[in-house]
């Protein structure tokens, strides 16, 4: 980004730099390629949002489960005492068992929720990364370009043959 507002900032130093026109599509161009990019972040902005309500509904659907454990596990426990009277510890093991796996299951799906999320965020970031790179070095051309005119141009060639003969001999 620095790059390309010394470019842009350059312009006033270079006597052949253009007119107040070269400005103007400088501007516009750099606005369109803003206009990309917001979109290009809204576009991901989306995916996050629906990557976060698709995990929202798995936990939704996971929390139902638990209200259903739990349901399950209230009527085991209605029965835990009938069969406890009985002598049945069987009941106990398999209800805590229940409770551990619903847990890790609620876990495991928090844990895939977040990394998710941090995947997506990433890669957002680098493509955000990349675009601003290839804007900035799309400026800088066109910048070098609109201020090179054929005279400047012929002359850094000669100049740069002379340096190739000068080290050659």
């Amino acid at each position: 980004m620095k790059n390309v507002t010394d470019s842009f900032v350059s312009l006033g130093h270079w006597p052949s730099a253009g007119s107040f026109g070269g400005l103007w599509n400088f501007g516009k161009e750099w606005k369109n390629n803003l206009l990309s990019l917001s979109d290009l972040l809204d576009n991901r902005k989306q995916r996050i949002l629906n990557t976060i309500r698709n995990s929202e509904e798995l936990r939704g659907g996971a929390i139902e489960q638990l209200e259903k454990a739990r349901s399950r596990l209230r009527k085991v426990e209605t029965e835990a005492e009938q069969f406890r009277v009985n002598g049945y510890s069987e009941i106990e093991r398999e209800k805590l068992n229940l409770i551990n796996s619903t847990y890790k299951t609620l876990e495991q799906l928090e844990n895939y929720k977040n990394e998710t999320i941090q995947f997506e965020q990433q890669r957002a970031i680098n493509q955000v990364r990349q675009r601003v790179f290839q804007q900035a070095l799309r400026g800088a051309l066109g910048t070098l370009n609109s201020c090179l005119n054929n005279e400047l141009h012929l002359r850094t060639i000669s100049a740069n043959i002379g340096i190739i003969k000068k080290e050659s001999w």
